[in-house]
This record gives structure tokens, C-alpha cells and sequence, in this order.
């Protein structure tokens, strides 16, 4: 399992989860509305959609949650609240690259909200361009380990594009160019493999290591932007090791 993924499934043990800070329908919602605006309100056509509902409903989000969320994006809720997808991008200490994920309604609440959250960490934002061109759009898609064959899921992630599988104890992690996305997801799909999580992220070009303890004020800045109601997601090119991940859970 990628260094990444241990750190997320620790931060989920910990409690440090979405869930605990009550913000975890509000994040689902917006990810079922932006992807109903991006593909349309049908489950059947949009598979996007229905990977992001599937999730809402293993969380537990309500019937009537979900069929708002999908209403508000396919624009039949003349009256909801328009979200946008912005990428911004920035440098966390020690000049670790950051692409920050923001779903937002209001522009000038976010940035202002990100601006005071990265530089109380010694960070700064930066211009659009200047951190990008170091990552590269993947598709990233896991499944369980459990009752999954790594060889077989190789073998389907492979024929349909795939360019990397990683078993893991708990998960099996494939990595894909970004165009490939949809032929993967659907070969799986097809094959009857349950999928846990499917999405388009940025990969680092190449990653910084770093000692524990400055890694570890990077990786709590991350936790602080991944706080903020309006961001999904946090990318970054700082190596995720063992050792950091051991003195973070030490913190």
C-alpha cells in the first residue's frame, strides 16, 4: 500500500476522519453534484455519479440527501446553490509542492480561508502554473484485497490500460493515465469487481523526502486545508514515509 493510502487509513483510525467533523454528507453532496453536472442526473449513463452515490450510501447519507445533491447539480433545483470546481495551487514548509482541490459557492471565501491556513504554516500560495507542471492527472481506482485475486485484477486492470497495481492488506490500488479512467473502471465494473473508490487525482512527477519532523509539519497542514469545508482534496509531492507517518501518530 502506497505511503498515502497507510497515512489515510491511520488518519481514518484516529478518528481524524470526515466523519467526525460533521462534514462528511456535505462533501459527498457536493461530490454527487459535481458530478451530476459534469455527466447529468442518470445513474445508468453516468458512472461517476453512480460511484459517487454508491459511497454516499455505504456512509450512510440519506435517500432524500442524495436525490437533492443530483437534482442541485443536473440543474432541476432552479433554486440551489451553484458549486465550482477550482484548483489552486501553492507551497507548503520546506517547499513542498501543494495542488488544493476546492468545491466552493464563494471564490473569495476560499481563497481567503486557504491563504491564512498555509501561511500560519510558514507556506504561500502561488500562482496558477507554477506547482502544476509537476504533477500529472491519473486515474487512481481501489478495490478490496479481500476475495480479489492481485493477478487477476492485474490482468483486467492491464488489458484496459492500466499502468501500475498494488495489493495491499486491505486494498488493491491501480493507477491509470487519466484518459484511460473510463475504460478501466468499466472493465472492472464489468468483470464484477466491487469498486471502493475511482476518481481522477494529480500524481507527483517526483516526490520529496524528507526527515520525520519537518514531513510531519507538512502533513499537518495538509490535515488543517483538509478541515476547511470547502476542500476536497489535497495533493502533494512530499514522499510519505514509514518513519513520518510513525511520528505523526507519535505527535
Amino acid at each position: 500500500m502506497s505511503g498515502h493510502s497507510k497515512w489515510k487509513t491511520i488518519k481514518h483510525q484516529k478518528g481524524v476522519a470526515d466523519a467526525r467533523r460533521g462534514q462528511l454528507f456535505t462533501r459527498l453532496a457536493r461530490e454527487i453534484a459535481i458530478a451530476a453536472r459534469e455527466g447529468g442526473g442518470s445513474l445508468d449513463s453516468n458512472f461517476k455519479l453512480r460511484l459517487a452515490v454508491d459511497k454516499a450510501r455505504s456512509n450512510s447519507m440519506p435517500k432524500e440527501n442524495i436525490e437533492r445533491a443530483i437534482k442541485r447539480g443536473s440543474g432541476e433545483d432552479k433554486d440551489g446553490v451553484a458549486f465550482e470546481s477550482i484548483m489552486y495551487e501553492g507551497y507548503g514548509p520546506h517547499g513542498v509542492g501543494l495542488l488544493i482541490q476546492v468545491v466552493t459557492d464563494n471564490r473569495n471565501r476560499s481563497i481567503s480561508d486557504l491563504r491564512r491556513v498555509v501561511t500560519r504554516a510558514n507556506g504561500s500560495m502561488a500562482e496558477g502554473g507554477a506547482v502544476s507542471w509537476q504533477f500529472t492527472r491519473k486515474a487512481y481506482i481501489t478495490v478490496p484485497a479481500a476475495g480479489n485475486d492481485p493477478d487477476k485484477i492485474f490482468e483486467i486492470g492491464a488489458d484496459a490500460g492500466a499502468d501500475d497495481v498494488l495489493p495491499g492488506d486491505e486494498e488493491i490500488e491501480i493507477y491509470a493515465p487519466a484518459e484511460n479512467y473510463h475504460t478501466v473502471v468499466q472493465a472492472l465494473d464489468q468483470a464484477g469487481v466491487k469498486i471502493t473508490e475511482s476518481e481522477l487525482r494529480m500524481e507527483p512527477n517526483q516526490k520529496i523526502e524528507l526527515d520525520p519532523e519537518p514531513a510531519v509539519q507538512v502533513m499537518k497542514l495538509i490535515e488543517q486545508l483538509e478541515e476547511l469545508d470547502d476542500v476536497q482534496n489535497v495533493y502533494s509531492n512530499l514522499e510519505f514515509t514509514d518513519a513520518a507517518i510513525a511520528a505523526l501518530e507519535a505527535a
